[in-house]
């Protein structure tokens, strides 16, 4: 019998190859059992529920309601993109970005704003019909936009002691 001498050939394959490393987003479990993550996740359950009561309703006819929905809208977003940087480490990552600066900019400006969003809220509560659905709506609302006022205002007692540390240590 003859043999022919079998030659391994490596064959190249046409699918590209992909780094397989692992990610260097990291996990901080314990983030969301400190005080500043308990209410940013406060703050984002209270603002949903401001939004989304308020949108359950026809509030386009009212002005003030549609400023209520920007606020809202607006700071739910903002505030689970911030969620989002703190839970996975990313600030750490990021040391030319002042993040205590940043955040108390932040929750300085969003308890501000909705201060005056529940305000208004609260003042447009008169102008819908007792007992009807966009009253209960629009009154359930109110309390949330005081209740996310609160949790902003604590987080930026929060953020100003954290500032305040970092500004003497330097």
């Amino acid at each position: 019998m003859d043999r022919t001498a079998v030659v391994p050939t490596r064959r190249l394959s046409s699918l590209p190859h992909f780094n397989t490393s692992t990610s260097t987003l990291a996990f901080d479990q314990h983030f969301t059992t400190n005080a500043k993550g308990i209410l940013l996740l406060v703050e984002i359950l209270s603002g949903m529920l401001v939004w989304i009561l308020v949108g359950g309703t026809d509030y386009f006819h009212l002005s003030a309601l549609c400023w209520v929905m920007f606020v809202s809208i607006v700071l739910w977003i903002t505030t689970i993109c911030l969620f989002i940087i703190y839970l996975t480490g990313v600030h750490n990552r990021m040391p030319q970005i002042p993040w205590t600066t940043l955040s108390l900019c932040f929750y300085c400006s969003a308890a501000a704003l909705y201060l005056v969003t529940a305000v208004v809220e609260a003042v447009t509560v008169n102008q819908a019909i007792r007992g009807r659905h966009s009253y209960n709506c629009w009154a359930a609302s109110a309390f949330f936009a005081f209740v996310t006022t609160l949790c902003y205002a604590g987080s930026s007692y929060l953020s100003y002691r954290a500032w305040k540390t970092k500004e003497e240590e330097q």
